[in-house]
Order: C-alpha cells, then sequence, then structure tokens
C-alpha cells in the first residue's frame, strides 16, 4: 500500500517532568486533530515501559524499567484507529553505563525531560483495522 501525503504543520514543544510519553503525544494529537503524521522525542525518562510482539503468541509482552534513562530515539507515526488519533511509536532508551533497550512505546513511560516535534499530514486517510495474518490493527 502505497499512498500520497502533504506536509501540513510542524508542532514542537517540551513535557514537563512526570508527563507519561505516550499520553502527552495522544493528548497533543486528540487537542490539535492530528489524525495522520509522524512524531519524534529526545530526552529522558524516570522509567519506562515498552513492548515485544511475540509473534507465535500473538501478543505484546511487556517490560518496565524503573530506573533513569536516556532517550536515544523515539519515533513514530499517526493514524486513525476506530476513529480517533493513535500514536505508534518505538523507543530506544540508554542507561547509565550505555546498556540499550527499546521496544514498542508503551503508558508507563514516565518523562524526566522530553522534547518532541510532531509533523502533521494530509491527503490520504490511514485507517488502522485488524489484519487476519498477523492479529495486529495495521493500515488498510
Amino acid at each position: 500500500m502505497l499512498k500520497e501525503v502533504q506536509h501540513k504543520s510542524h508542532f514542537m514543544g517540551s513535557f514537563p517532568c512526570g508527563t507519561d510519553l505516550l499520553e502527552g503525544l495522544t493528548g497533543i494529537c486528540e487537542k490539535e486533530n492530528i489524525t495522520l503524521g509522524r512524531v519524534e522525542a529526545i530526552g529522558a525518562v524516570q522509567k519506562a515501559c515498552f513492548g515485544y510482539y511475540n509473534q507465535k503468541s500473538r501478543e505484546y509482552q511487556f517490560t518496565e524499567k524503573n530506573f533513569e534513562m536516556e532517550i536515544l530515539k523515539c519515533s513514530g507515526n499517526i493514524s486513525l484507529n476506530d476513529g480517533k488519533p493513535m500514536v505508534h511509536a518505538h523507543i530506544i532508551l540508554a542507561d547509565e553505563k550505555g546498556t540499550a533497550f527499546g521496544g514498542h512505546l508503551a503508558k508507563g513511560t514516565v518523562v524526566f525531560a522530553c522534547e518532541f516535534i510532531i509533523q502533521s499530514f494530509g491527503g490520504a486517510e490511514f485507517i488502522r483495522e485488524f489484519d487476519d495474518s498477523t492479529s495486529l490493527r495495521l493500515w488498510k
């Protein structure tokens, strides 16, 4: 599947200490009515929750890390899921020794300091629907 989209606008900002990263990004999309776009974030977290999709069991396995880490990279996209904006992002984090952790960004990733960019697109709609071959909600 390939669809053409057009750049609409950029939003840049930061989250205060204690913000849930996924909820914060999603909240901005809801407030600004961003239903198609991309996200990026850098900074640091107080703790994190991220997932790995087990292709055999077809379930997410979530990992929690309850210590401070740097956000090396957080990137993802925005599309519609059940008529609402959904942020689908992955995150790579590093501890004080440089050991990296990462996966699917989940609720429970709490910001210490974070700067973000959200790019909004217009044009074609990207809507998530259940995919039988993966048991995921993918773009159709």
